[in-house]
């Protein structure tokens, strides 16, 4: 059986995202369509919508037949940390190919792009070193040096837009398979509709997640996103609505980050992964002076610190993910499992002996520090989104089987 791997966060999975699989699975001829998903925080620095479970649903709704979680340590990580767990993952999969959705929508720009960067690479990557010295944040720093390297490339063809979103994740995926020395063939589509950003609603166009996040928050009603969504999405996020009754975002977590850096304190801030440079007493004197999360955010935001970066050193602090923790974990070291079709359960079957990483369907029988991390994410979360209610469930990842697809009777979720 052939597989293709995808990317995802499905936070939450739209009409957007469908397409994607369907798409990839025609490009590519596959027979399975492999997601490596992140579990409960994301790559962006936030708290997912909805949780892993849930997600892995509407992606076995939504024909993905194997969904394995990328470890907290990737899901929370820059762009090239985040892609090269995701990457990795894949290719220990046995994933043939692997697909990824771009504002670009053609592959060949990213091979010009990838070989133009490593061609000149000394160059960029002093272009890089002297943007920051500007005090540009990381991002700005990267696009302005691919800028500078592209007025002394030869004519090797049309290069890829690095100031779009998903052609920045879409090329540092390629550069995550050429430095494993993958022999996955990627793939690219066309985004439709909405941009990543894009956080306004329009009937005429694909939406996307963070615009169906928004219209949530601001009217705490899932009726006007529902033509955005497949019905499996539907009938899962009124499920979790029903059952949970909050939706995970930030305003609704700061109480428990608040409490952790004042409980903190300077010194132990300092050793949280991504902390530098002294960012701990600004977020300190931040969490002194506000009680909610936006005005905490304005105080703390400047142009060498992005929006995302800080969300992301929070996301840090809320779940004591430290710098020696980091730096036990290198590389992804297991595959672990979250749901599958009968297909995939197919295709896991004539693989398992194969596979070079081991394959974890159960935590309890598995010791390892970056799965021990994930559970302890994901407790946090399931804590903060109760708003500490007894009630919270807390364990999940002991409780919890991999989700099969007979949890579903067509488009619907039982």
């Amino acid at each position: 059986m052939k597989a293709t791997g995808v990317v995802v966060e499905y936070n939450p999975l739209h009409n957007g995202h469908v397409y994607h699989v369907q798409q990839a699975k025609a490009a590519t001829n596959a027979d399975v369509i492999i997601a490596v998903m992140s579990g409960n925080f994301l790559q962006r620095g936030e708290p997912a919508f909805i949780d892993k479970w849930a997600r892995t649903k509407m992606a076995l709704a939504s024909g993905v037949d194997i969904v394995f979680e990328l470890p907290y340590r990737f899901a929370t990580g820059h762009a090239t940390v985040f892609s090269h767990g995701a990457i990795s993952l894949l290719d220990a999969a046995g994933c043939a190919a692997f697909c990824f959705g771009s504002e670009d929508g053609d592959i060949e720009p990213f091979h010009n792009t990838l070989n133009l960067l490593e061609n000149y690479s000394k160059e960029y990557n002093q272009a890089i070193r002297n943007a920051m010295q500007e005090g540009l944040s990381y991002p700005m720093a990267l696009n302005k040096a691919y800028d500078a390297v592209q007025p002394v490339s030869e004519k090797g063809g049309r290069l890829v837009d690095l100031s779009k979103p998903n052609n920045i994740l879409g090329f540092h995926y390629m550069q995550a398979a050429r430095s494993i020395n993958s022999s996955m063939i990627p793939t690219t589509i066309k985004r439709l509709g909405a941009g990543y950003h894009d956080d306004t609603l329009d009937v005429s166009k694909v939406a996307s997640a963070t615009g169906i996040r928004k219209s949530f928050f601001s009217t705490e009603k899932l009726d006007e996103v529902l033509h955005f969504i497949p019905e499996s999405t539907k009938e899962v996020l009124h499920e979790w609505q029903t059952e949970r009754m909050n939706f995970g975002n930030w305003e609704s977590f700061y109480p428990f980050l608040r409490f952790s850096i004042l409980r903190d304190g300077t010194a132990r801030l300092s050793t949280i992964a991504d902390l530098s440079e002294g960012i701990e007493n600004l977020i300190y004197r931040a969490a002194q002076k506000n009680d909610s999360f936006q005005p905490f955010m304005n105080d703390i935001k400047s142009k060498r610190y992005t929006w995302t970066r800080i969300q992301r050193m929070l996301t840090h602090i809320l779940t004591g993910f430290t710098k020696e923790m980091r730096s036990r974990i290198d590389d992804p070291s297991y595959l672990r499992l979250l749901g599958m079709t009968e297909k995939g359960r197919s295709y896991l079957s004539g693989k398992k002996k194969d596979l070079p990483l081991p394959l974890i369907s159960k935590v309890a029988a598995f010791s390892n520090p970056s799965l021990d991390m994930d559970i302890q994410a994901s407790d946090i979360y399931a804590l903060a989104l109760g708003n500490g209610s007894i009630a919270s469930p807390i364990g999940l990842d002991y409780t919890t089987s991999p989700i099969m697809s007979n949890y579903f009777s067509g488009s619907s979720f039982k």
